[in-house]
């Protein structure tokens, strides 16, 4: 059976994308058959495995607008195990275009439901809580939250969380949170050592052992076109990623 992981938050800069690319790669590395779905209108994940968007023909817009299947857009990248099915800015119009449409809600599960022989999928979904983050929670079993160290962390979470209960209520009865991954971590400061104890105290048990250190390594790798076990995998970063894809797997059991 495919495990179908969303990851998302409604934050942007949160390190949401580094953190799917990152997953996903690792996943794969592990012999994993992974699909990275990148379901955002910035499109930050296809570019972070070094796909030229402009070359592309067909994208995630086209498979929500029905106009093609999820298996035609899916593409190999250069990292073994690891499938891309790639985005860009055009996806953002498809809301409009949906917003009145039949299934509008379970579009994205319908397309991966269509899919065999992955693993995982992994879904890069936008910053916001669209119709198009709806999608992603109602085709996912488990949600990914990433939340940075910093002051404002937990300020909009309890509206993701909300709408996390009505697609449970709703849609989607057997979606849950795989856990709470802390990112962009500095262990010099009090501040991010506070920001973990606060996440702690509001997701008991839920809190990722690993949390993701800043890292220069880490905010150059997309640049590069490459996640950043590929880019330094001796890196902070690459580490962290590494120790918390494998609590991943142990979690999903």
């Amino acid at each position: 059976m495919t495990t179908v992981i969303s990851v998302t938050n409604q934050k942007g800069g949160v390190g949401k994308t580094t953190t799917a690319v990152n997953v996903a790669y690792f996943l794969a590395k592990a012999g994993k058959n992974t699909l990275l779905i990148d379901f955002d209108p910035q499109g930050n994940a296809t570019s972070g495995l070094g796909v030229e968007k402009q070359e592309l023909e067909a994208t995630m817009t086209e498979v929500m607008l029905g106009k093609a299947q999820l298996a035609d857009v899916v593409m190999p990248t250069a990292h073994k195990h690891l499938s891309l099915a790639p985005s860009t800015p055009h996806l953002a119009n498809t809301e409009v275009e949906l917003a009145q449409a039949e299934r509008r809600f379970t579009r994205l599960k319908l397309a991966i439901d269509s899919l065999e022989g992955y693993d995982f999928v992994i879904i890069d979904n936008p910053p916001s809580l669209s119709l198009l983050t709806v999608n992603g929670l109602i085709a996912a079993q488990y949600v990914l939250l990433p939340v940075q160290a910093e002051f404002y962390a937990l300020e909009g979470l309890g509206q993701l969380l909300e709408t996390m209960k009505l697609v449970r209520k709703n849609m989607n009865p057997s979606l849950e949170l795989l856990g709470v991954l802390p990112t962009m971590m500095d262990s010099r400061t009090t501040l991010s050592a506070q920001v973990l104890a606060e996440i702690h105290k509001h997701f008991p048990g839920k809190v990722f052992d690993n949390p993701i250190p800043r890292n220069i390594r880490l905010a150059e790798a997309p640049s590069h076109g490459l996640p950043v076990g590929v880019y330094d995998r001796f890196s902070k970063g690459a580490r962290a990623y590494k120790a918390a894809t494998k609590e991943v797997l142990e979690r999903v059991g």
